[in-house]
């Protein structure tokens, strides 16, 4: 259960990060699931090449073209993410945040992150509701840290209370993240926290939180499990992208 104190944080800073919510027996299960699945990339698969964003290879073709960046529709591959994504220990949190009853989107997330020394990108400021199509833009993704999550990695960067903040429209750019170069985003960019996790923390944050990541600069794979949560009567629009897979209810 969280205690009142943290449903405030979550509140106020828009993320709260839950230490040793997964055990290092399930990490390592899962590490060995992913390592398998990447010896020949069952799809659907991301690859790097696929994002555009600074650093990533501009084409498959290309010398690390088909560098992997995220296994997807994970919840559909083994009752072993299925099982972890829905159980009480997420379950619990969210209920109290989102209330009664919660649902797994099969569609957004819903993977495992495989940020690799090589070849990896920078993800830019942005809000993952920018693209994602509910009635209110009033989800919470968990982040799962398999390995140990540093700066040197690639490990998540947030802006603390941004889920709060309207942002200027000329602040950001076609892709809607923001524009590190405009005027009046050099307070908000001035307020960016690094969130280093150890392996089997949570990592829980809305989906109006600016967050970004750089690149991973160690010779080690650092793998992360994301998955995006919403309350009942927060359905996604119908005919969008969002309502294209079924949800799942926690129990």
């Amino acid at each position: 259960m969280l205690t009142p104190e943290q449903c405030r944080d979550f509140d106020r800073n828009g993320f709260l990060v839950l230490p040793q919510l997964s055990t290092p027996t399930y990490c390592t299960q899962v590490l060995d699931f992913a390592h398998e699945q990447l010896k020949e990339p069952r799809q659907p698969v991301e690859y790097e090449a696929d994002t555009g964003y600074p650093g990533a290879p501009s084409t498959k073709s290309e010398i690390g073209g088909e560098t992997v960046r995220r296994l997807l529709h994970v919840s559909l591959r083994d009752k072993l993410i299925t099982d972890w994504a829905t159980g009480e220990q997420l379950a619990t949190p969210l209920k109290q945040l989102l209330g009664e009853p919660v649902l797994l989107s099969q569609v957004h997330h819903n993977c495992i992150m495989t940020k690799q020394p090589r070849f990896s990108s920078v993800t830019g400021w942005h809000r993952d509701s920018r693209y994602w199509n509910f009635e209110r833009a009033e989800l919470i993704s968990a982040w799962l840290a398999l390995r140990d999550e540093t700066v040197e990695n690639g490990c998540l960067l947030v802006i603390p209370g941004s889920h709060h903040v309207q942002v200027d429209a000329d602040g950001l750019d076609a892709a809607q993240f923001l524009k590190n170069d405009y005027p009046s985003n050099q307070a908000l960019l001035a307020q960016a926290v690094p969130v280093p996790l150890k392996a089997g923390d949570v990592l829980l944050f809305s989906s109006n939180l600016f967050h970004a990541a750089g690149r991973n600069q160690t010779d080690q794979t650092k793998f992360s499990m994301v998955f995006t949560y919403r309350a009942s009567d927060n359905p996604p629009l119908p005919g969008s992208r969002s309502a294209s897979l079924p949800e799942i209810e926690l129990g």
